[in-house]
């Protein structure tokens, strides 16, 4: 099997994300593209309270797509969701062809050696780089340092969670930034009005 990783916060998640896991899927062959909620992020403040929301939210996202799969491996491990903890779970949970793949972005991308393990990661996966739009990159002096990583061509997509959650607790309305299914589990619960 071919497997690529999208980890991240989801705080929501958001079809900026679908297209680029379906982007992934159609451009690059996986078999399988898992979505990974963290439970708490390293790197970023969250509320406690939000994390079973967020997974909840991503399943609901991705419940149409038969390649899409959420994972709650890091909700499963006490403490911070490290990747590198996460990858090795997953080299002994799935058969798979060749080494794991992993969707991030430029900005955490940017970032990489700070990362717990960095080293021991970066010989565990291949990253697959989604660029935001008009941001120069050049990380030749990654790949100098046994990074190995292609660039995603797919045009930037402009929603971002924050986004919306700043319109949730504004009222306004979230346009086509979220799947209908999700928009409803959001106003069920009253997620972000503060």
């Amino acid at each position: 099997m071919r497997l690529c990783i999208f980890p991240g916060t989801f705080n929501p998640i958001h079809n900026a994300h679908l297209k680029m896991a379906q982007y992934v899927i159609d451009n690059f062959g996986f078999d399988k593209i898992i979505f990974i909620p963290a439970y708490k992020p390293p790197h970023k403040d969250y509320k406690d309270e939000l994390s079973q929301h967020r997974l909840n939210m991503a399943k609901i996202a991705t419940n149409n797509n038969f390649k899409f799969e959420v994972s709650d491996i890091e909700f499963n491990r006490d403490g911070k969701s490290y990747t590198y903890l996460t990858i090795l779970e997953l080299y002994k949970k799935y058969q798979v062809d060749e080494k794991i793949s992993m969707i991030i972005g430029t900005d955490a991308f940017k970032k990489i050696e700070t990362w717990y393990e960095t080293e021991k990661l970066r010989d565990l996966v291949d990253f697959i780089i989604f660029i935001r739009e008009n941001e120069p990159v050049d990380f030749n002096y990654l790949k100098d340092k046994g990074y190995n990583f292609k660039f995603a061509n797919m045009k930037f997509l402009d929603i971002s969670s924050t986004e919306i959650r700043n319109r949730i607790a504004a009222g306004k309305e979230v346009l086509d930034f979220i799947p209908k299914e999700e928009e409803d589990y959001i106003k069920e619960y009253g997620l972000y009005k503060n």
